[in-house]
């Protein structure tokens, strides 16, 4: 019985690689620091997986941005309007790389960043790789091979991550019309098979190729991809050890399939479905190992050790110890680094932190369920602690509130619905607000400089009083009020200066909500966050966002924004309790919501934001399971927006989200406004808004607030006119991609001037055809 990890976090403990980049980028940091600092990260994490005992350690797992990107640039999948990047010889690959990521504009040129979207149903953002139809193929970054070699120098010998290349080409998109990407896979597999002989020169023994698409619906075509590609491995490599990862769901119509592969071992996930089990052993046949993934890679609750346990004596029952191996659902990039690090007892209380497990605790996990798998006598006393924790948790009166479920149980239609359809309130709200064509706006926040947030850190240190710290806040939102004002922004925003993540602020507010001080996982490139912990039944104390909005509403006579986070997108973003069904717990933050909508209007608000860009990304991976879920998260948002007057607008944010298939949902969360990501798909999403004669208003993002580069009024008014085709004038906003948090003031005013700018161009058009 072998213990196998799939992956492991890589921004570092501390998050060193978070700040390496941003130094890097800001050009404060040199590349060889950067690449020094990655390099001590991989090496401190092989030496912690060796040490733990993990027999399968994962090299690859690190990136410096994305490992679809990492991957793109191996294959030589690199977009030709990169190849100006590549042509400079002060470049490097790295350069390249980032410019992929982020976009580039220097030394005269001036390119947009590659698509970004939501790494199946989780928090987590990968590069989209592009695809054209002559599209080739060549070994273009030797990452893969130089990373295994690295922890052979250290005297560790590693098991190479590589995304499956019938993955890899379902992950990205054609970039023109004629072809399917899939087609692609007979000029793509070649350069997998040239890597993979270069790692058989190195005397690799283990691949692992991660193919999560498996678990998904495939048609007859993507099928016959997947038997080519592993038929064809398995021809040219017979002696090469291949571990095919699947995760997030169960394999079921796709199990004859996965099973008929030639591969040497076959990894299932057994945390989000372990009934799968069963019927994997009547069918498996006897030349595969099985891999159980049973320590759960996405949460952060501790292992139930008996329950685990019972897979593995059933599974060793079956296929005997020699062909299991032991291993977490996924990856373990999705959970935070290390529990040893929360030493402060008032921020995580003891008795929560019993129930938890990071990923170096999981790592521990894995090896002590082989020990009490092979009846090792030195692993009993960890399993006595566990069940300690386990019986704790489910007795421990932290958790249940029997208020808050007869409140749940007690919801009425009426609490559902506005109480006119958006036909009438539109006509209401356009007397009430007087907004012009076109109106502009942001999505919320703007950026937060190092001096907010050393505020913040004051404030929490106890180096700076409340009284201290609200001026502070107070005077950063004048001015940022005043900014707006000037530039000619039509609906304002307080900019959140006293927040620090979207679903943290306000978790940190609600009861049942626990937080850690280092918990932070990888959103995308640079971007960590730090989810809560749902541990018990939720409600809201107290008014959490009246304060700043109201304050921020008698600074001016436009209207000001009241910003909330939504109830699918805090479930989505926190680590969930696993003892009741997410329904229930997403109900019961709907409820807090509606109580802080209320409140807001009857300071003053008129128009209100429940952000929910995690919609899209909570649905199951199967389209069978969709509607049941659809169902409770439409539900829950109309629940937290329903409460309100018909003149008082509710608006609504998703980003980075493929809409066609579940635009009749989005049309019945019934928000007066949505705004969405548009710009680096150059309004393709808005086909599906268009397509459906969507009736309610739209803010199709006009730029990219996730690149460094500034937008001309040019590109703005390009694509204000490419939406103008699809959706009527009437119905548009203009706004950014997203919120402006993490980006820099000088950019941000420069880039909101030139948006303004685009919008009185579109005015002038229509005022232009009003007058013919």
């Amino acid at each position: 019985m072998l213990t196998n990890n799939l992956g492991y976090p890589r921004i570092g403990s501390n998050r060193e690689l978070k700040k390496a980049c941003e130094q890097f980028w800001a050009g404060k940091s040199t590349l060889q620091n950067l690449v020094q600092v990655g390099r001590d990260i991989r090496q401190q994490n092989w030496e912690l997986q060796k040490g733990q005992g993990i027999d399968l350690i994962p090299s690859n797992d690190f990136s410096f941005y994305d490992q679809v990107l990492d991957l793109s640039l191996t294959v030589g999948a690199i977009p030709k309007r990169y190849h100006q990047v590549i042509l400079n010889p002060a470049n490097s690959e790295l350069d390249l790389y980032f410019a992929m990521a982020r976009g580039y504009q220097k030394d005269d040129l001036d390119i947009t960043a590659m698509e970004m979207t939501k790494w199946f149903d989780t928090n987590y953002h990968y590069i989209v790789p592009e695809f054209t139809r002559d599209q080739q193929f060549k070994l273009f970054s030797t990452k893969i091979l130089d990373e295994y070699n690295e922890s052979k120098r250290l005297g560790i010998k590693t098991k190479p991550v590589i995304i499956g290349p019938v993955t890899y080409l379902l992950l990205g998109k054609e970039k023109e019309s004629g072809f399917e990407r899939i087609d692609l896979i007979k000029n793509l597999l070649p350069v997998y098979l040239e890597l993979l002989k270069k790692l058989e020169e190195q005397h690799v023994e283990w691949v692992q190729f991660d193919e999560p698409f498996l678990s998904l619906d495939l048609t007859e075509k993507d099928k016959a991809a997947f038997k080519y590609v592993y038929t064809e491995i398995k021809r040219a490599f017979p002696k090469l050890k291949t571990l095919l990862t699947t995760y997030f769901e169960a394999l079921k119509d796709n199990t004859e399939l996965a099973l008929s592969l030639p591969v040497h071992a076959l990894h299932i996930d057994l945390v989000r479905n372990p009934e799968q089990l069963e019927s994997m052993l009547t069918a498996i046949p006897t030349s595969l190992k099985l891999s159980l993934g049973v320590v759960d890679g996405r949460n952060i609750w501790k292992n139930d050790f008996r329950a685990s346990l019972k897979l593995i004596a059933l599974a060793k029952e079956k296929l005997g110890a020699n062909r299991l191996l032991i291993s977490p659902s996924c990856s373990l990039i999705h959970s935070p680094c290390d529990l040893d690090l929360e030493t402060n007892d008032a921020v995580l209380t003891p008795e929560i932190k019993q129930w938890l497990s990071f990923a170096k605790q999981k790592v521990e996990e894995l090896v002590t369920l082989k020990k009490l798998a092979e009846n090792d006598p030195e692993a009993l006393p960890k399993l006595e602690l566990n069940i300690q924790a386990q019986e704790n948790r489910k007795t421990s009166a932290l958790i249940h509130n029997p208020a808050v479920k007869q409140r749940v149980a007690g919801i009425t239609k009426k609490d559902e619905h506005r109480s006119q359809p958006y036909a009438l309130r539109s006509v209401a709200q356009k007397a009430a607000l007087k907004l012009p064509f076109f109106p502009t706006t942001t999505i919320g926040s703007f950026p937060q400089t190092p001096e907010v947030r050393s505020w913040r850190a004051k404030y929490k240190k106890g180096l700076l009083s409340q009284q201290e710290y609200d001026a502070l806040i107070a005077e950063e939102t004048k001015e940022t009020i005043l900014f707006q004002e000037k530039t000619g922004i039509d609906v304002l925003v307080h900019g959140e200066f006293e927040r620090n993540d979207m679903v943290e602020y306000f978790g940190e507010q609600l009861a049942g909500f626990a937080f850690s001080k280092n918990g932070w996982v990888q959103s995308y490139g640079s971007r960590c966050v730090k989810p809560p912990i749902i541990y018990g039944d939720v409600y809201r104390p107290e008014p959490m966002t009246v304060k700043w909005s109201a304050y921020a509403q008698s600074l001016t006579e436009k209207w000001v924004k009241g910003m909330l986070t939504g109830p699918v997108t805090i479930l989505q973003w926190s680590f969930v309790r696993n003892d009741q069904p997410r329904s229930e717990t997403c109900t019961q933050i709907a409820l807090a919501i509606r109580d802080e909508v209320v409140d807001l209007e009857r300071a003053g608000i008129k128009i209100i934001q429940i952000d929910e860009p995690a919609i899209r990304e909570g649905l199951p991976l199967r389209k069978a399971d969709w509607q049941d879920y659809l169902q409770w998260a439409v539900r829950a948002f109309r629940i937290s927006a329903s409460g309100v007057e018909n003149e008082t607008q509710i608006h609504t944010h998703m980003c980075y989200s493929e809409f066609n298939d579940i635009i009749q949902n989005i049309a019945d969360m019934d928000a007066d406004v949505i705004t969405i990501e548009c710009s680096r798909s150059q309004m393709e999403l808005l086909d599906a808004f268009a397509d459906f004669k969507y009736p309610n208003e739209i803010g199709p993002g006009v730029y990219d607030i996730h690149s460094p580069r500034v937008p001309s009024k040019e590109e703005m008014v390009f694509l204000l006119e490419k939406a103008r085709a699809v959706i009527p004038a009437a119905q548009l906003w203009v706004n950014p991609d997203c919120g402006l948090k993490t980006r820099h003031w000088e950019e941000t005013k420069k880039a909101l001037i030139e948006m303004v700018a685009a919008a009185k161009v579109l005015r002038e058009y229509v005022e232009e055809a009003v007058t013919l």
